[in-house]
């Protein structure tokens, strides 16, 4: 009688464990199922790619822009100083010219002469006042400049090419870039952010 009364007594804790364990289970499922439905983010895209596509869009905007050549590449700088730049700035420049290079642009190094000074922590920035000296040295028919301004959650870059001869904007393109820690330690090099 003791055996049968104990047996009755486990009996309903064992269907109530099963039955929480098959609950359980189902819900396990539904959050699975609903998983699948959402797919990951996709990454956000990285400078060069940004940089990439806008020099494809500066191209497609003006397909007689390769006529400029050769064009040289200056320093994009900070909108809040055109005489201060940072790592954002040396790298973006130089990604929009490898890219323009790329489009059919012919792309003149400024740092295998010695005409063009180079400030270490600057790169080779270029002033509206100095446009028409760099050029005549460079024999460059066109200037790829840019400015970058940082905002709360993004870093706006703003890229162009001029005309050598008057400073006529040929082609131009405009991206943003997230503010995050990568960004960041690209712009430590300007003295904070």
């Amino acid at each position: 009688m003791l055996n049968t009364l104990f047996s009755k007594r486990r009996a309903p804790s064992i269907t109530r464990i099963a039955l929480m364990s098959i609950a359980l289970l189902l819900l396990a499922g539904c959050s699975t199922l609903g998983n699948a439905n959402n797919p990951p983010a996709e990454p956000e895209p990285d400078l060069s790619e940004l940089v990439h596509a806008a020099a494809e869009q500066m191209i497609a905007s003006n397909p007689e822009l390769t006529r400029y050549s050769p064009m040289i590449a200056a320093t994009f700088v900070s909108i809040d100083n055109l005489s201060q730049s940072s790592t954002l700035g040396r790298i973006s420049s130089e990604i929009m010219a490898s890219a323009l290079s790329r489009q059919g642009m012919e792309v003149r190094e400024v740092k295998m002469r010695d005409s063009m000074f180079i400030e270490e922590s600057v790169g080779e920035l270029i002033l509206s006042r100095q446009v028409q000296r760099l050029s005549a040295q460079h024999n460059a028919r066109s200037i790829l400049m840019g400015t970058y301004a940082q905002g709360q959650d993004y870093v706006y870059v703003s890229a162009r090419v001029v005309r050598a001869g008057d400073a006529m904007v040929l082609g131009s393109a405009d991206f943003r870039l997230p503010l995050n820690n990568n960004t960041r330690s690209l712009l430590e090099g300007q003295g904070g952010w």
